[in-house]
């Protein structure tokens, strides 16, 4: 009885037109390797024309350049979703698939999982309105929650925020309760240096004026200052003098770490002490 069987199914294999099915397999194959192709190329074609796009579109406009990077990086990403849509309906009718009932079904599926992924809604949500109320650019720096550092990607699903140890966050918008927007208008760069009670204020204050004003006249990021203020607190074992100046966006640390050397400098050629612990060592005999 097994012998008649496996007789019988040699019989139908040796029937069967494997060249056929080969020749099939072959043209389908190419048919796929040339829709992705072509894929890749629209892609690139696309990316490249909306760059060339949204540069001419921030020369005529006279947006910021953070302004410009958001969008196109928002349309490229709708873009890139839809190519794949038209890629992955275009490969199913190589195999002659239903693309009306998968289109369809679709619908059903997607409704279904709307219900299921709110979290996913409020994403797209709230970066619609942060998009919308320009409330961020690429490359600000921002601070949200226990996130801070330079935006890199503005997206309706999630904010990428690049921090200043290099880590880069994923944060969802929906997570995006409060934010602080540190890139918008001119920043302060403030220093308070601490004086001698024995040394005379007056002349420290004078001192330093005149080093802020050589640093103001030889730094273009100093927007406006530096200006001695004067004492600021009274503390333990020094007097506080504070100085304060408004600085180019995301320059106010290079302009705080150049004000504290010159004025450490200036202070020193003055013979005006700054306090520092010290340590007495009393030896008993």
């Amino acid at each position: 009885m097994e012998t008649l069987l496996f007789n019988a199914l040699g019989s139908r294999l040796a029937d069967y037109e494997w060249g056929a099915l080969l020749i099939a397999i072959g043209i389908g194959a190419l048919k796929i390797i040339g829709i992705i192709i072509a894929f890749l190329i629209v892609r690139s074609i696309g990316n490249r024309i909306l760059s060339n796009v949204f540069e001419k579109y921030q020369e005529k406009e006279n947006i910021s350049l953070g302004r410009a990077k958001t969008l196109e990086s928002l349309i490229k990403n709708v873009f890139g979703y839809a190519l794949i849509f038209i890629l992955v309906v275009t490969i199913l009718q190589v195999f002659n698939y239903d693309v009306t009932a998968l289109i369809a079904g679709a619908g059903i599926i997607g409704l279904a999982i709307g219900f299921g992924a709110q979290g996913l809604v409020s994403d797209v949500v709230t970066g619609f309105f942060i998009l919308l109320e320009k409330q961020i650019d690429v490359g600000d720096y921002i601070t949200t929650g226990s996130f801070s550092g330079i935006c890199e990607e503005v997206g309706l699903r999630q904010t990428k925020i690049r921090g200043f140890d290099g880590t880069l966050h994923f944060v969802p918008n929906r997570e995006i309760t409060g934010m602080s927007n540190h890139s918008r208008g001119n920043m302060r760069a403030l220093i308070d240096i601490g004086i001698s009670y024995d040394d005379d204020i007056d002349k420290a204050i004078a001192v330093m004026q005149a080093a802020c004003d050589e640093v103001a006249a030889s730094n273009d990021m100093i927007v406006e200052g530096p200006n001695v203020l004067g004492v600021q607190t009274l503390g333990a074992s020094d007097v506080v003098i504070r100085v304060i100046a408004k600085t180019v966006n995301n320059e106010q640390w290079g302009v705080e770490r150049e004000l504290r050397k010159v004025l450490k400098e200036t202070l020193d050629k003055n013979g005006i002490e700054i306090p520092f612990p010290h340590q007495v060592y009393v030896e008993k005999k």
